[in-house]
């Protein structure tokens, strides 16, 4: 692991301190998980950018999925 240097504000500090707290972490460890969290999130996103882009370059046809919405709808009484 390497070591760095970061600059917070006052109440973010405590914020941070409060919620490691809690969660029984120390402050590095809070913070190591937080910015995991964050960085899956943005890859998320990322690749739901990528899906939308596709999608929208290649829009697909009414009778591609007009099957599964037949097979999807519910019976009539």
């Amino acid at each position: 692991m390497e070591t760095i240097q970061l600059v917070l504000d006052a109440k973010l500090l405590r914020a941070t301190d409060l919620a490691a707290k809690r969660q029984k972490l120390n402050r590095s460890a809070l913070i190591r998980q937080a910015l995991q969290e964050h960085l899956k999130n943005l890859h998320s996103l990322e690749l739901e950018k990528r899906d939308r882009r596709g999608y929208e370059a290649q829009p697909q046809r009414a009778e591609e999925y007009r099957v599964w919405e037949e097979s999807a709808a519910w019976p009539d009484d």
